[in-house]
């Protein structure tokens, strides 16, 4: 086999190390795609040179710098003389783009070109030979390639230190790369240099959890680039293997020796998504089936499940759903169920399988519970298999009319009330809100119901903060409250709790601003003039402690002021 010359390799690194590292699939051309015959300039860092495009590729992929290619070529002068070629179609020439393996001309042509394509390069000396020239090649020549891309490999530095170098043998789906949280099914076999094999999966594979890791540090670096189905070859150097200690033999398995470099092929055959349902990592869904299109339930939808509830040794305590049994009905975000299976709900498909992971707090608590079929120890974590069979979402404020927006503000507000009364604060704080969006100021309704739609408004924000003071989110508290106040500026209710909000957040001025402002509205309320006079106790604490933190203050600088005389006289004598 005739290699091409190699009197570019110094210049090519060199500008290597200057410029910035390409991104993987950066586009090289932006002009149309070549039509078969036509001819295009190529500009690049180090000069241009002419393309003409002789047979089309398959895709739009590009292989880019770093990757290992295979080509058949053909070098020739302008005259037609021919200097180097593969002539044995059997033996293509493969090698790695941008190591400076072959001229810098057409390094930078086959980063344009397709699998299959075939082009035509017609590169000057400062993208050739140059001065230099080679055997066939006289000095400061115009040279001409004509080259196949048969196919490329893409290879990643996967930690950018050379350490863990991934060779693409097979694209996977556009599926992934798994998260920490997902658990995968891989296939893998580990050699050394000298091709003895120290480990090897089972046919059907090995399960675990990315998080988790398996075999060596390697594995779930390289596992969260991957895609499903995505087979790799992995050489690995003993700082993400097994360093300077080695392995112990395993099974049928040899030794691995300390500082062996290992040799990994791989294919990630699946993923299932885990997802954190509750962003604590408290209540975990792992996706066994897809479910159908993008639309999930919602807050308020009516949900049709059926279930398996486990404790964590597999002791199984509730059954919905089969051997003839009804599935189970119920509306989210309504406490009908725990906390935890009412969350995850609201994530699924129709038609998605998952296995829910749920810890004490989403579950049943510290308490002992009796079901059906087992006694839940307190503070159990509990698994369910669950399938969505079908849901309904609740109607969106932009599906209904006005009317029949105002009946469910109405209704909406209703159940916040029944809420607030036995203390479910958050819950009825979230039916107000609900309630509020409902008859929104951008809603456009009649004069007729302006009236209606504007006290409703007001009533929903009010019990809002009400709601909000209960749950000390006292910053909510004022901004309701302040949404109050810029459509009725002397409303009572609104002054009276912002300023309890101002008081607990220590902005005593702005509250005492409220207290006087309501007391002039109505200067016979109880319940304000009892917060004027708790304000009035909070103004006279907090001027004793202003007053006692300047005492404090005056007289430290009038004892370093002393102490300083003291030290410019002792200085003087």
């Amino acid at each position: 086999m005739v290699e091409f010359s190699k009197v570019n390799i110094v210049e090519i690194k060199d500008e290597d190390d200057d410029e910035e590292e390409e991104e993987p699939g950066e586009e090289i051309e932006s002009a149309p795609p070549l039509k078969v015959g036509e001819e295009r300039e190529i500009k690049s860092p180090f000069g241009c040179f002419q393309k003409k495009l002789l047979k089309h590729g398959l895709n739009w992929e590009s292989p880019q710098f770093g990757d290992e290619v295979t080509i058949h070529y053909v070098g020739s002068l302008l005259d037609g003389m021919e200097f180097v070629t593969t002539t044995d179609k059997d033996k293509p020439f493969t090698f790695k783009l941008g190591h400076g393996q072959v001229v810098t001309g057409l390094d930078h042509g086959i980063i344009t070109m397709r699998k299959g394509e075939t082009a035509l390069f017609t590169l000057p000396p400062e993208v050739g030979y140059r001065e230099a020239g080679i055997d066939g090649v006289p000095p400061n020549s115009i040279v001409q390639f004509e080259v196949e891309l048969v196919s490329w490999i893409t290879v990643v530095d996967v930690c950018r230190d050379g350490g863990i170098i991934k060779k693409i043998m097979e694209k996977g789906e556009q599926i992934g790369p798994p998260s920490n949280l997902d658990e995968v099914c891989v296939n893998y076999k580990v050699t050394l240099v000298d091709g003895t094999t120290v480990a090897k999966t089972p046919e059907e594979g090995v399960e675990f959890y990315v998080k988790d890791g398996n075999f060596c540090p390697a594995l779930p670096k390289v596992i969260k680039t991957m895609q499903k189905g995505e087979k790799v070859n992995l050489i690995v150097q003993p700082q993400y293997a097994f360093g300077d200690v080695g392995k112990e033999s395993l099974d049928e398995f040899p030794p691995i020796p300390p500082n062996s470099v290992l040799n990994i092929f791989m294919e990630l055959s699946a993923i299932k998504p885990v997802i954190d349902v509750t962003g604590d990592l408290k209540v975990k869904k792992k996706i066994l089936k897809e479910g159908e299109g993008v639309v999930t339930a919602n807050e308020g939808a009516a949900v049709t499940i059926r279930y398996t509830a486990k404790l964590e040794d597999g002791t199984v305590f509730e059954r919905e759903g089969f051997d003839g049994g009804q599935p189970l009905e119920f509306i989210t975000d309504e406490e009908q169920v725990i906390v935890g299976l009412d969350r995850a709900a609201t994530t699924m498909k129709k038609g998605e399988c998952a296995i829910l992971t749920i810890s004490p707090e989403y579950g049943f608590g510290s308490t002992e519970v009796k079901r059906d079929l087992a006694i839940i120890p307190s503070s159990s974590t509990i698994v369910y298999e669950v399938e969505m069979l079908d849901f309904t979402k609740e109607k969106a404020p932009w599906e209904m009319g006005n009317l029949e927006r105002i009946e469910a503000a109405v209704r909406k507000k209703e159940e916040g009330n029944q809420l607030f009364k036995i203390g479910k604060y958050q819950r009825a704080g979230k039916k107000y809100d609900k309630a509020a969006e409902y008859v929104s100021e951008d809603v456009v309704f009649t004069d007729d119901d302006q009236k209606l739609v504007k006290t409703l408004r007001l009533s929903c924000w009010l019990n809002g903060a009400a709601c909000s003071l209960k749950l000390n989110d006292f910053q909510e508290v004022i901004k309701l409250c302040s949404k109050v106040l810029d459509v009725e500026s002397c409303n009572v209710k609104a002054l009276y709790r912002r300023a309890q909000a101002y008081m607990k957040v220590a902005e005593l001025l702005l509250a005492e601003l409220d207290i006087k402002k309501a007391i002039e509205v109505d200067p016979q309320n109880r319940e304000v003039k009892l917060i004027q006079k708790n304000l009035k106790n909070l103004l006279e604490e907090s001027n004793r402690r202003d007053a006692k933190l300047y005492t404090a203050m005056f007289s430290r600088m009038t004892n370093d002021a002393s102490n300083a005389a003291k030290r410019l006289k002792t200085a003087e004598d």
